[in-house]
């Protein structure tokens, strides 16, 4: 099974511990959380990761050849001359992701409890074109799903913006759930990209095709999630990861 790795990330908010250090490699619990992620999905049995690499990203492949890729197919996919953003680095690796199986996409700050292979089983069952893990957590922005947990659009409270490519399109009768940074896709996903270049969001991608084919929710009551983007993440992850079984 094939799963890519969003590692490309600047890290601005964890700034000055990202100055020289890419913030795939900050250790969490004596391990990089860059590590932890590669684990988590190794032992789901992920064993074919493509990782996307731009800030100070020699660091993450050397860390990778010193630990000889973790016994498992690693592929680097390259932005260090341009970040492609999620959707254009879902694109970038479409060589390596590309096949007749679905692939696991998992951000590098993520850190969860959840089953990645319940997940990934889950979208085998369904058959949408993508499956994202979501969750009730408090955000400023939300993904809004109907009653049959199919993705009809955005909507940020702090500005009010709305975002849906349905008529008369009222978020007030939809589902709001925020998005964890782990997604299962088809491969027909790529189809969907042939018109989209350069550097994109993977978020409004889904939103601009949500309205044409099935993007599923898939929510699970008993996630706890950790998203590990600012300082104070970094202690509350230092503590759960001593819990948390990988």
């Amino acid at each position: 099974m094939k799963a890519m790795i969003f590692a490309a990330g600047l890290g601005t908010r964890l700034k000055p511990l990202t100055d020289n250090t890419p913030k795939a490699l900050l250790p969490i619990n004596g391990k990089p959380m860059l590590e932890h992620v590669i684990l988590k999905l190794k032992n789901a049995g992920f064993h074919q990761i493509a990782i996307n690499v731009h800030h100070l990203g020699d660091q993450i492949i050397d860390f990778l050849t010193a630990n000889n890729n973790f016994g498992i197919e690693i592929h680097i996919s390259d932005e260090r001359d341009y970040l492609l953003d999620t959707g254009g680095g879902i694109k970038h690796a479409a060589a390596f992701l590309q096949g007749n199986e679905p692939f696991l996409v998992h951000n590098v700050d993520i850190l969860s409890n959840i089953d990645l292979r319940t997940l990934y089983n889950h979208h085998l069952e369904t058959n949408p074109l993508a499956t994202l893990l979501v969750s009730k957590r408090n955000t400023s922005r939300y993904l809004l799903f109907n009653k049959e947990n199919k993705l009809c659009g955005w909507h940020n409270h702090e500005t009010g913006e709305v975002k849906s490519f349905y008529p008369d399109f009222d978020p007030k009768q939809y589902n709001e759930y925020a998005f964890s940074g782990i997604h299962v896709l088809s491969p027909q996903i790529f189809d969907y990209m042939e018109e989209w270049t350069g550097k994109f969001s993977i978020i409004n991608f889904y939103l601009s095709i949500c309205a044409k084919t099935n993007i599923h929710a898939y929510a699970d009551e008993n996630l706890h999630l950790i998203d590990v983007g600012k300082p104070e993440t970094l202690v509350m992850a230092e503590k759960w990861m001593q819990k948390l079984i990988v």
